[in-house]
């Protein structure tokens, strides 16, 4: 072989190598399908920073993490509107079908007050899947979203859990930068963290502070079925209102928990705040994106922390500090049929130590129906192991789907079919809901999201509505003309606006 052939073949091979490279790399990058963020989150090489090798440059630094973390901290803008009671002149319409007047002027044409709240979230994909606060989104008929490089978007709300005060949010992009979750449990106190967010409306600010505490009870959630979950983080980096929903990072730029609430008598930061650990809001987020709604496991037991005060109270000599006291075990739950009684002393689960409620309650919730933990329990001073399987409200391990109704458009309105337990509990034999209100004339008029229309009244007079596909005929014949609209919320507050077609 030649020189020459030889110096042609190495740069043949050396073209192909390439070829073959970035053909590897644009598989790799090529969006899949994802279950979990987990996935999500290995499917682009956003975050160059590791927790395990980040090491600090000449002792405190911060540029780093933050440099990684304000790009993905957006700015929330919430618009929820409601109804206020007032004094005004009847007109006839209202006379005629005993509905109340519409919010604005007298003659029915205004729109109800629209109140408005921001705080913050974090981008955790980057097909634009967002982490908030609930109270952030809470009964949100528009959720606005503003990224530090001041692009605009407006959101959906994929799902809520008040138990823990989380929400996830979807914007429509590819591409977007993201925070990387971490590992919460892996938090030491003392250790150094940054709060990213956008207080009192002052996008992208970072303060830092410490690890103060770790699961941490503050009693500000509550849940009727008493399913509300706090083990907070607690830490001393400033943190003020419109931070809710903001990012707490530890120096790797690695989400560590989701900015929730402060301690404080003033209403703003005096010294402490709080937020969701990220092993939990992980799980949470996985849920909401799966299924559309949380999957709660159950261990079916009811418990407190032991204490001094306890013992005392009962009488008992627990023969240690710290641990969950069960008081009761409900009857074929997943903790009575693993041998749980009343009187145990839950120490560990799943081989972490579970020295209070805040503990055990954060360690269950990241299980699902079905999910097997390993209890560690003492019973008169014997330390004990067994396996629970954990259940749902109903008492079995079936995971359960959000129902996701079908959709229909009409001049940059959605509408959906009414679920029939909606129908049943308002006494309705038919109607149609309003899923989302766009820019348009409906959103001026007073529509909003969750409204149900029953009846649309015109020239020829009144249409009862039974379903969407009815309701769309209708809107259509009538193209051109002002209609009114009558309906009623899902508290079963009436209401009626009046609407010119397009």
């Amino acid at each position: 072989m030649s020189k020459k052939q030889f110096f042609i073949g190495i740069i043949l091979a050396s073209l192909i190598g390439g070829i073959v490279a970035l053909a590897g790399v644009g598989f790799l990058i090529q969006p899949q399908s994802a279950t979990n963020f987990d996935e999500k989150q290995q499917t682009s090489f956003v975050n160059l920073l590791s927790g395990e090798d980040f090491t600090i440059p000449d002792g405190i630094n911060f540029v780093a993490s933050a440099e990684v973390v304000t790009p993905a901290v957006v700015h929330i803008v919430s618009e929820v509107s409601y109804t206020s009671s007032g004094n005004r002149q009847k007109d006839p319409l209202q006379e005629f079908f005993g509905l109340p007047m519409p919010e604005g002027d007298q003659r029915g044409r205004g729109r109800g007050p629209i109140g408005k709240s921001s705080g913050s979230g974090v981008i955790i994909s980057p097909d634009g899947y967002i982490v908030t606060n609930n109270h952030v989104v809470e009964n949100a008929t528009k959720v606005d979203i503003s990224l530090e490089n001041n692009k605009r978007y407006v959101a959906k709300v994929v799902g809520t859990d008040p138990t823990t005060d989380l929400a996830l949010l979807k914007i429509e992009d590819e591409g977007l930068p993201f925070v990387k979750f971490g590992n919460s449990d892996n938090v030491k106190i003392g250790e150094w963290v940054l709060a990213v967010g956008n207080p009192f409306d002052l996008n992208s600010t970072v303060t830092a502070g410490i690890i103060s505490a770790k699961a941490r009870n503050i009693n500000i959630l509550s849940d009727e079925n008493n399913m509300q979950v706090e083990s907070f983080l607690q830490t001393d980096a400033v943190v003020n209102p419109g931070n809710s929903g903001g990012a707490l990072v530890n120096l790797a730029g690695e989400l560590i928990g989701i900015n929730t609430a402060i301690a404080s008598r003033t209403g703003t930061f005096n010294g402490y705040s709080f937020a969701v650990p990220s092993s939990l809001v992980k799980k949470v987020m996985d849920d909401l994106m799966k299924y559309g709604t949380v999957q709660r496991g159950l261990l079916g037991v009811r418990i407190q922390s032991v204490s001094p005060e306890l013992g005392e109270a009962l009488g008992k000599d627990f023969g240690v500090d710290q641990g969950v006291y069960v008081s009761e075990v409900t009857e074929n739950s997943g903790g009575a049929e693993a041998g749980l009684q009343s009187g145990d002393i839950i120490v560990g689960v799943d081989g972490t130590e579970t020295k209070n409620v805040s503990n055990l309650q954060e360690m269950v919730a990241r299980k699902r129906p079905g999910d097997q933990v390993e209890i560690e329990y003492l019973r008169d001073g014997e330390l004990n192991k067994t396996k629970a399987t954990l259940k749902n409200m109903e008492g079995d391990t079936k995971i359960v789907k959000k129902e996701v109704p079908k959709t229909y458009e009409f001049g940059g309105m959605m509408f959906e079919e009414l679920k029939s337990q909606v129908k049943e509990g308002l006494r309705l034999n038919g109607g149609a809901m309003i899923s989302v209100v766009g820019e348009s004339e409906w959103r001026d008029a007073g529509a909003r999201p969750g409204f149900i229309i029953t009846s649309i009244i015109s020239d020829e007079g009144r249409t009862r509505i039974t379903d969407v596909e009815q309701l769309l005929e209708v809107l259509n014949e009538k193209s051109g003309e002002d209609v009114v609209v009558l309906g009623m919320f899902q508290n079963g507050t009436e209401y009626y606006f009046e609407v010119e077609l397009d």
